[in-house]
């Protein structure tokens, strides 16, 4: 059956890709000038900072527009920063710190960085409550367990991206903090009552939306008290979060290819699924990491299932607010970035600050310190944190301006 063109060009509108290699491929390039709505970078499409902003000064070249987003969080999640880690504290150090303007400055640094590669939309903050230990995937890139701290550290984090150039997605709505289970690998389901919800896991998206979040992004998790349906494609729970918060930005997914979606209903059919709930951009994943797929393949599957199976109404819908997504500032943002050396520096110091000794930690003699491997996180990947290897000589950053 062939499908309206107008219609698959809105479809793309509302996709952001992975994509292998560190050049855009044609594929790419088509779809992008077919109106693909943008990219998301992940580390293989990142070897060098020149080799990043010739690729971004590329798709953007295609078409007014496009977007480029990247999962920069600081901590052990980035993606511009893969070869050596992030310079920035993740953000349980900067909640453990508990400094707002620090946890502004380091946003502002890095959200600075982000534009100046040519990164629109960096994929934080992270606005889950670290409420359950055993948690497999959020840890230590939440600020913490008490959604106070949490709601102030999330809108401190939008802030500073803004003062940086960068626009902001706060990620997971409603809550993945609570979990056990890591929704790349399945469909985590929280059995909590409604209060107990509202208490603890909204909070923190209020705040980032009052804080003015350009977007927000999805939960592949069952909420019982909410829905019995995955959060993203949850009329219900995305309802909320236009309804009761007074969200108008963007709503994007969690990656599409999860495997608490793509392996119940495939890729395509929890995008449609998502798109016909409310959300307005799917974000597809990662075609390489953990299980390689064929990125063409993927991004054509999507378009030709959105085309029809969306109502085109509400492809209208989703494609607008889309196409209303800029960064802030002018075009030069970035330019004022601090350098590389001076992002490790300042990074290092508001780490360094947020350490805590308790007992005797001094080693005696020649005692050997042993450095477990890192074992793999699907959303950071295997790699550590550069900070790890600064800390023994932190400068404290006593004045939070100093960031910038």
């Amino acid at each position: 059956m062939s499908v309206d063109p107008a219609l698959r060009r809105l479809a793309a509108a509302v996709l952001l890709p992975g994509f292998d290699g560190t050049t855009a491929p044609p594929w790419l390039l088509d779809l992008l000038d077919d109106g693909l709505a943008g990219v998301c970078l992940f580390g293989q499409n990142v070897a060098d900072p020149d080799q990043v902003r010739a690729l971004t000064d590329r798709l953007h070249g295609v078409r007014p527009g496009v977007l480029v987003t990247s999962d920069e969080e600081g901590g052990t999640v980035t993606r511009l920063d893969v070869g050596e880690g992030s310079p920035w504290p993740g953000h349980a150090a900067l909640g453990a710190l508990d400094d707002l303007a620090v946890t502004e400055a380091v946003a502002r640094g890095l959200g600075a960085r982000a534009r100046a590669l040519g990164v629109d939309v960096v994929l934080g903050p992270v606005a889950d409550v670290a409420s359950e230990p055993d948690n497999p995937v959020i840890g230590e890139r939440s600020f913490g367990a008490d959604p106070a701290l949490v709601a102030r550290h999330a809108a401190a984090f939008v802030r500073g991206l803004h003062a940086g150039g960068a626009a902001a997605c706060a990620k997971h709505f409603p809550g993945h903090g609570a979990t056990r289970t890591d929704s790349h690998l399945t469909l985590p389901e929280l059995d909590v009552d409604a209060d107990t919800w509202r208490q603890r896991d909204l909070a923190p998206f209020a705040a980032a939306v009052e804080a003015g979040v350009d977007c927000v992004m999805t939960a592949h998790v069952v909420v019982r008290a909410l829905d019995d349906q995955p959060s993203t494609t949850s009329s219900r729970v995305l309802g909320l979060l236009r309804d009761e918060l007074g969200f108008d930005g963007v709503v994007m997914t969690d990656a599409i290819d999860m495997k608490a979606l793509s392996a119940r209903v495939g890729r395509a059919g929890g995008a449609v699924a998502a798109l016909r709930a409310g959300v307005d951009l799917v974000c597809v994943g990662n075609p390489v990491f953990p299980e390689r797929y064929d990125d063409e393949a993927a991004a054509r599957e999507l378009v030709d299932a959105i085309a029809r199976d969306v109502p085109g109404a509400r492809l209208e819908e989703a494609a607008a607010r889309v196409a209303a997504l800029r960064p802030p500032g002018s075009g030069d943002a970035g330019t004022d970035a601090p350098s590389d050396a001076r992002a490790l520096a300042l990074g290092a110091g508001a780490a360094g600050r947020a350490l805590t000794r308790r007992g005797d930690t001094v080693l005696a003699g020649d005692a050997p310190v042993l450095l477990a491997p890192s074992e793999t996180a699907y959303a950071a990947g295997t790699r550590p944190s550069q900070l790890a290897r600064q800390l023994a000589n932190v400068v404290p950053v006593d004045d939070a301006d100093d960031a910038r």
